[in-house]
């Protein structure tokens, strides 16, 4: 009797333990997030004669899962980062980097964790470097005022509207391209005095457009291709 007692309350224990097993929900894989964008701090937007050995700054960007940010830091000399380009990877929040002298730079920084979530790149900003002999800067590249990037607009017509730096205090005009395809923009307006343009939209459909800025005494900057929508 001892035995089959014993041997019942093995049974209906294994039948417990199966019956927990089966209750067990398995859980959720933890998703992993990007760090949040980086924010420029030094050398700041529109810095004229800065030196050439720079420290560039920036602030600590967060990772939801404690995930150290590691930054990818672009500099060049064009708007597309395609030109005189630096590219520098460091964990730290500034690295020092020498570039040429009197010269316009642009630069920005991504940040990503260690399975390569990137986050967007942060803000553009311009500086030049201190040069020798530097009689004319060029323009710093224009800001987009409005439309909105990637903004809906339901009128037949739109105010594009912009603003620019230039280092010397030249006065300023403006050759303004657009149109609907960003390979093909056409001029609309060339060596304008306002920052602004008055542009009609005759179709629906999405709308591309920039701005070259010209001092006058032979400096040009062309600016970023913005972007809004035609409903």
């Amino acid at each position: 009797m001892k035995k089959i007692f014993l041997l019942a309350l093995s049974i209906n224990m294994l039948l417990v333990s199966c019956n927990n097993d089966d209750n067990i929900i398995p859980q959720e894989p933890v998703l992993n997030t990007a760090p949040t964008t980086p924010i420029l701090s030094y050398p700041t937007n529109n810095l004229v004669c800065i030196e050439n050995a720079i420290n560039f700054q920036w602030n600590p960007s967060t990772d939801d899962e404690g995930n150290v940010p590691i930054y990818d830091v672009q500099i060049a000399t064009d708007l597309d980062f395609t030109q005189g380009l630096n590219s520098v990877t460091t964990i730290t929040t500034s690295k020092l980097i020498t570039l040429e002298k009197g010269l316009l730079y642009y630069w920005r920084i991504r940040a990503r964790d260690s399975k390569d979530a990137l986050s967007d790149y942060s803000e553009v900003f311009n500086f030049y470097t201190e040069g020798t002999g530097i009689l004319n800067h060029l323009p710093f590249a224009p800001v987009l005022v409005s439309p909105e990037l990637s903004s809906e607009q339901t009128t037949n017509s739109t105010l594009l509207k912009w603003s620019v730096q230039d280092a010397d205090g030249d006065s300023l005009v403006f050759d303004v391209y657009f149109g609907n395809d960003a390979a093909a923009l056409v001029k609309i307006a060339s060596e304008i005095t306002e920052s602004e343009y008055n542009a009609d939209l005759t179709i629906t459909g999405e709308y591309f457009w920039k701005v070259i800025a010209k001092d006058g005494n032979g400096g040009a900057t062309v600016g970023q291709i913005w972007n809004f929508t035609k409903e």
